[in-house]
């Protein structure tokens, strides 16, 4: 009797964590800090401006509820140290590339084209400290491949 308490309490909590989440970001629009940042390619260096989500209520928002991204633009994802990251694209109205960065800088994989408002799973392969997302189609069109660099203060080499 006890465990199934337990159980059922672990259930409505983590419950209600999701729904908290999905309350605040039905809030409104939460300000984000901006950067630059490169990637270095075989084909040479890849310049974006990018959103910062480095606390939980910008990722929470993130790209979310957006129509349009700019073509050198993007958000990048900051987290504490290398972990298994997972996201999906619900409320996201745009295709995007995930591009999942080690904290050396190194890109660990990349996403394509994920499908818009999709609840669908999508992760590392392995631990990462940082997402960046572009437009879908971004990391085909500029050669952007796992192994490549990015250049951003607190990223490996920058």
């Amino acid at each position: 009797m006890r465990r199934t308490n337990r159980i059922a309490a672990l259930v409505v909590l983590v419950v209600g964590l999701g729904f908290g989440l999905e309350r605040a970001a039905a809030q409104g629009p939460v300000a984000f800090g901006h950067g630059e940042l490169d990637i270095e390619t075989a084909a040479g260096r890849q310049h974006f401006t990018v959103e910062l989500a480095t606390v939980m209520e910008q990722q929470v928002q993130g790209l979310m509820f957006r129509r349009s991204l700019a073509p050198d633009a993007g958000m990048l994802f900051l987290y504490t140290g290398d972990h298994d990251i997972q996201m999906w694209m619900k409320n996201t109205l745009i295709p995007l590339d995930m591009i999942f960065i080690r904290d050396d800088g190194t890109i660990l994989n990349i996403a394509e084209r994920t499908v818009p408002q999709s609840l669908a799973t999508i992760g590392s392969e392995g631990p990462a400290r940082a997402v960046l997302e572009v437009n879908g189609g971004t990391a085909a069109r500029l050669g952007i491949k796992p192994g490549d660099h990015v250049l951003f203060p607190g990223l490996g080499k920058s």
